[in-house]
């Protein structure tokens, strides 16, 4: 059943615009995939001079980290505990421009290890085929 994007926006912090996932396709212990449109908005708060560089892609890894988190944490009764990207590594873009990527953005997220707020996941972005980025992130529970 998917998760839409109301209900990815209780999950995490990023509110408004903000939240650049529109949709939870699959998720279990361990993944989770999402679709996004919302690098072709010509909204989007993270767009500079009217372009959504690449490297924004970062993000959209990071956001699927998140709401998994979120649904890991609901599935047994709790809330995410607060987290922040501590680290980004091994990452890879794949194009230039978010923008110019005319079909939806599919992100998978796979954590590797951790629990809670601490943990490190790897992240894939494609769209069709096509690799757009991938890489590695650390999320660290605020203290």
């Amino acid at each position: 059943m998917p998760i839409n994007k109301a209900e990815i926006r209780i999950l995490i912090p990023h509110s408004g615009l903000m939240c650049l996932l529109d949709e939870v396709t699959q998720w279990d212990d361990w993944s989770i995939v999402c679709i996004t449109n919302t690098h072709r908005d010509p909204v989007n708060p993270l767009r500079r001079d009217g372009r959504l560089s690449a490297v924004h892609a970062f993000e959209y890894g990071a956001q699927a980290a998140a709401v998994h988190g979120g649904l890991r944490a609901r599935s047994v009764g709790t809330t995410a505990a607060p987290g922040y990207l501590a680290a980004l590594r091994e990452g890879r873009l794949h194009v230039t421009r978010l923008d110019h990527v005319h079909l939806p953005l599919r992100i998978r997220a796979t954590r590797l290890f951790g629990d809670r707020a601490n943990t490190v996941y790897e992240f894939f972005i494609s769209a069709a085929t096509v690799v757009v980025a991938e890489g590695r992130v650390t999320i660290l529970e605020r203290a």
